[in-house]
């Protein structure tokens, strides 16, 4: 039996999410990380392709201020935090940027 990072993997791969390469010039590891429930989850490490990227000078608002704005609406649409990273489009010009390394 496969371990679940691979059966993961190969989902992903099965489903179009993501798509092998022969060549790539950024490369970042996959690291295993231990959740505080004790179960593993897989994570890219992108530590070196966010120190090469301009930062934002724009930090991200306080979750309390954005619930006080987004209530006065009838229709609020957002990310989900925990499937998103699945919906989010990378533009082709992009995408060789975010490749990973699995063995």
């Amino acid at each position: 039996m496969q371990p679940l990072s691979n059966m993961i993997l190969t989902n992903l791969l099965d489903v179009g999410f993501i798509k092998p390469v022969e060549e790539a010039t950024w490369l970042s590891p996959i690291i295993v990380v231990p959740k505080k429930n004790g179960k593993l989850k897989n994570c890219v490490d992108f530590k070196k392709l966010n120190a090469t990227i301009k930062k934002d000078l724009y930090m991200l608002p306080f979750i309390n201020e954005v619930i006080n704005i987004v209530t006065i609406h009838e229709v609020y649409t957002f990310l989900d935090g925990f499937f998103g990273y699945h919906q989010i489009s990378i533009a082709p010009k992009y995408q060789h940027k975010i490749a990973f390394v699995i063995d």
